[in-house]
């Protein structure tokens, strides 16, 4: 399997704190189709199937980020349409051994050109998928799908 390219600005710091408890900003992007579909990849260092997902660069706002993510992995392009979770995840440790503590900004988001592909080496596949013929994701991004089909539902975030 491949795996995750690191951006530049992480290697750097982790020149200097080696595998320390890192805090990164993250974006999820949950795409639908005018269709309902849900965009997804299969990811290539794990081979599951996922939320469209990615590290913010330094600076960068979120809807960017996803708008970024979105096109760099599957060549669809998006807009953001509204925030559907904010969350402060619990400290993971990549598999070289890097701690990160993930703060997620979720964001609901209309496909509006493109053709979905894999366009880099972080998929394995990319697919649409109707709401009942979902591949397994976990808890968590289940979550934040069950919310985003919910247009009415606040956005979450631990109180």
């Amino acid at each position: 399997m491949g795996f995750v390219a690191t951006p530049d600005f992480i290697l750097e710091l982790r020149e200097q704190i080696g595998h320390a408890p890192l805090p990164l900003p993250s974006v999820t992007a949950i795409v639908f189709d005018g269709e309902g579909r849900v965009l997804l990849n299969q990811r290539s260092d794990d081979g599951r199937w996922s939320l469209l997902a990615g590290v913010l660069e330094p600076g960068e706002q979120p809807a960017a980020g996803a708008i970024r993510e979105v096109q760099e992995e599957t060549a669809v392009d998006i807009v953001v349409e509204r925030i559907v979770a904010v969350e402060a995840l619990p400290l993971r440790v990549i598999a070289n051994g890097d701690q990160v503590y993930w703060f997620e900004v979720v964001l609901a988001c209309r496909a509006v050109g493109g053709e979905a592909r894999v366009n880099d080496d972080e998929s394995l596949a990319v697919a649409w998928f109707e709401p009942d013929a979902m591949p397994e994701l976990n808890e968590r991004q289940s979550r934040y799908l069950k919310a985003a089909r919910d247009e009415s539902a606040p956005p979450y975030f631990v109180r």
